[in-house]
């Protein structure tokens, strides 16, 4: 299952290469934008765009609220799991 991780573009690092600053829950890094950029929206005007990013590249634009509602699932996600793994564990 391939999972995408929404963040938004805060910075364009090197724009010859397409390489971006994201932000992603407070985290950032840099990812590869060159799948999100054509003549009608160059590297420069990504800054501010939510992408939804897989191994480090961007794969698609989405919207702020497509962002909010996708993290949000992936908190549920995380709270399960953990909820998940202390029913696993031995009674102390």
């Amino acid at each position: 299952m391939c999972l995408g991780i929404p963040g938004q573009i805060i910075e364009i690092i090197d724009e010859e290469k397409k390489i971006a600053k994201v932000d992603v829950s407070g985290v950032r890094r840099s990812i590869n934008i060159a799948c999100i950029v054509d003549e009608e929206h160059p590297c420069l005007s990504c800054v501010g765009d939510w992408v939804l990013i897989h191994v480090g590249f961007a794969m698609g634009r989405i919207d702020a609220e497509e962002a909010a509602k996708t993290m949000a699932l992936l908190q549920e996600l995380e709270e399960a799991q953990k909820e998940m793994e202390a029913m696993s564990r031995p009674p102390s």
